[in-house]
């Protein structure tokens, strides 16, 4: 590192009092969070990605339903795929044998199905835009905190260059140029935040999209005779989507 850029730092930060240095704990908040966020979800998705497509490789392979069920028990259902077929599963299971006996269970086998599907789907939609919001409000945020250190320090500069009556450039360029670090810091913590979101927003939607796709083949495989509970009911996978499967309001988008 230059040692101008350290000696102007080091010198920023004696001469700036507490709201410029609480102004510098907030930008490092925001850091450390947007880091934080970054790196977890980062590692989380591509651990995800890796787990459905095993998962759908099974899936598609697999010979009966049962089997699937086996396979989800092994492994536990822990990506977006297997927990949506492990709860639909479940949720048919659960409607063929005990019928519609309260007001949640109320409809047709078909109904149930769809409510319980479009819950698993919810309750992953809203897992995966988990901090998002976070990185949201730091990449609008940290440009103007920033920016507002720099105006608190500029009017310092000012003020202290005019009780001292020595008005040269000399004596003005140093503390304002100091004073521009804060809108440097700001722009050092909004970039990271907005572009991780705009990343995080796309590679959900395309996770999203291929989920409700899923969820569709799911739907048409649980609601044309298959037996849940029947290790030998040998069922189709690769089937073509039935009428009944395409007007299966799965997402009720």
């Amino acid at each position: 590192m230059d040692p101008q850029q350290t000696a102007g730092f080091a010198s920023f930060l004696a001469q700036t009092d507490a709201v410029g240095k609480a102004i510098l704990v907030i930008m490092l908040a925001m850091s450390i969070a947007t880091w934080y966020l970054i790196v977890t979800k980062a590692l989380t998705g591509a651990l995800e990605r890796r787990k459905s497509a095993r998962f759908l490789e099974a899936f598609w392979d697999a010979p009966s339903l049962a089997a699937v069920e086996k396979h989800i028990e092994a492994n536990h259902p822990d990506d977006p795929f297997s927990h949506l077929a492990w709860h639909s599963i479940n949720a048919s299971r659960h409607h063929q044998r005990s019928g519609a006996a309260k007001l949640a269970e109320a409809g047709s086998g078909a109904e149930f199905l769809t409510r319980a599907m479009r819950r698993v789907i919810d309750e992953d939609t809203a897992r995966l835009e988990s901090g998002l919001t976070v990185l949201a409000s730091v990449g609008s945020t940290a440009p103007f905190v920033g920016l507002f250190g720099t105006v608190w320090g500029v009017y310092h500069a000012l003020v202290a260059i005019g009780l001292s009556g020595q008005g040269t450039l000399d004596k003005v360029a140093g503390p304002v140029g100091e004073a521009l670090i804060m809108t440097a810091l700001g722009l050092a913590v909004a970039i990271p935040a907005v572009l991780a979101y705009n990343g995080f927003v796309r590679a959900n939607r395309q996770v999203l999209a291929r989920l409700d796709a899923f969820a569709h083949d799911l739907y048409a495989v649980l609601t044309t005779g298959a037996h849940v509970g029947d290790p030998a009911a040998v069922i189709p996978m690769k089937l073509a989507t039935t009428p009944q499967a395409a007007s299966s309001p799965v997402r009720g988008a």
